[in-house]
C-alpha cells in the first residue's frame, strides 16, 4: 500500500563543518554573481531547519558528514530523486560526484532501492524533478536534459513522466512545487507561467494553481506528519521578502504580506515559515536543503 502523499519518516541534511574546521572558511565564499553568504547566519538558519524537521514534523533527522565546497554541499536535492522505496542518484559535476558514495550508503541502510544514472550523456538535477503525487514533471534546463528525464522514467515506471522546458537558466522547482496534494504553487515570471501552462497541457490530472508574486516563493514543502489529514507547509519566510521600497526589494516591489496571504489560501494546512537566505545565495531553494523520504520500519539509517 502506497503511503499518502506528503507522508515522510526521515529527513536527510548535510551537516555544516564544526567551528574551527579548515572547511569552515569556505562557507563565506560567494558564488558569482551572488553576494557572499554569512557563515554565522547560515548556522543559525540550519539549526532552525533541523529543529523544524525533528520537532514540528516529527521526522528522524539524519545528518550526512560535512563536505568541502562551502555551502553548496548542503543542497542535497541536486544529488537524488526519492519517491516511495526508490532513490535515483543523479549525475552531478565532478566537484560533487564524490558525495554520492556516502549518500548511497545512507539510502541503502534505510532499505531503499538505490539506482544510478549510468548514461554518460544524461544530465539530471533533482531540483528539476517535481513529483505531484500522481506523476512526474522533469524540467529541461542547463542542469537536466532529455536523457536525464529518460533516466527518471526508467527508475519510476509506475508513473507518467513528462518534460517541461525551463527558461531563464533556473531549475523547475525554483519556481514551482506542491503546496498541497492537488495544488501547485508557482511564481509569476514569464518562464514560470509558460512552464505551468505546458504542465497543464501535458497532464491528464486537474491541479489547482496558487500563483505567487515571485518565483522563489513558489518553492515550498508540503508534508503530512504521521500521514494524517491536513498537513504542514514549509515556505520561505517573510525575512526573505523585503518590504516594498526597501533596499534589496525584489523587482515589482513584492511585499512580505502578499506572500503570506497567498499561502493562507491553501485549505487545511499549517504554515511554517523558514528563512534560508544564505543557502539561496549559492543557488539553493527550500527544497534543496533537505531530502524527505519514507522508509519502512527496520531501516537503520545510522551515519
Amino acid at each position: 500500500m502506497a503511503e499518502p502523499f506528503g507522508h515522510f519518516t526521515h529527513a536527510l541534511v548535510r551537516a555544516l563543518p564544526p567551528p574551527g574546521d579548515p572547511r569552515e572558511e569556505a562557507l563565506g565564499v560567494a558564488e558569482p554573481p551572488g553576494p557572499a553568504p554569512d557563515p554565522a547566519k547560515a548556522r543559525r538558519q540550519w539549526g532552525v531547519l533541523g529543529g523544524v524537521l525533528r520537532q514540528r514534523l516529527g521526522l528522524q533527522l539524519l545528518e550526512l558528514p560535512p563536505a568541502p565546497g562551502g555551502l553548496r554541499p548542503l543542497l542535497l536535492e541536486e544529488l537524488v530523486v526519492v519517491q516511495g522505496g526508490t532513490a535515483l542518484l543523479t549525475r552531478p559535476g565532478p566537484p560533487r560526484h564524490q558525495e554520492l558514495g556516502g549518500l548511497r550508503e545512507v539510502l541503502e541502510q534505510l532499505q531503499l532501492r538505490v539506482l544510478s544514472v549510468t548514461d554518460e550523456g544524461a544530465a539530471l538535477d533533482g531540483g528539476d524533478v517535481l513529483f505531484t503525487g500522481r506523476e512526474f514533471f522533469v524540467g529541461i534546463s542547463p542542469w537536466t536534459n532529455l536523457r536525464g528525464a529518460e533516466a527518471v522514467a526508467d527508475a519510476f515506471r509506475d508513473f507518467t513522466v513528462s518534460t517541461v522546458p525551463v527558461g531563464g537558466g533556473g531549475r523547475l522547482k525554483g519556481f514551482c512545487s506542491m503546496a498541497a496534494p492537488q495544488t501547485i504553487a508557482h511564481g509569476s515570471s514569464d518562464c514560470a507561467r509558460r512552464a505551468i501552462k505546458a504542465m497543464e497541457q501535458l497532464s491528464d490530472h486537474a491541479y489547482s494553481r496558487l500563483p505567487l508574486p515571485d518565483d522563489a516563493a513558489g518553492n515550498c514543502l508540503f508534508t503530512r506528519p504521521g500521514g494524517l489529514q491536513g498537513g504542514v507547509l514549509l515556505h520561505r519566510g517573510p525575512e526573505e521578502f523585503p518590504p516594498r521600497g526597501a533596499r534589496g526589494a525584489w523587482p515589482g516591489g513584492v511585499t512580505q504580506g502578499v506572500v503570506i496571504v497567498a499561502f493562507q489560501k491553501v485549505p487545511g494546512v499549517s504554515l511554517v515559515p523558514l528563512d534560508l537566505s544564505e543557502a539561496a545565495k549559492v543557488g539553493g531553494a527550500l527544497s534543496s536543503c533537505c531530502v524527505l523520504l519514507w522508509a519502512r520500519p527496520g531501516g537503520r539509517g545510522q551515519l
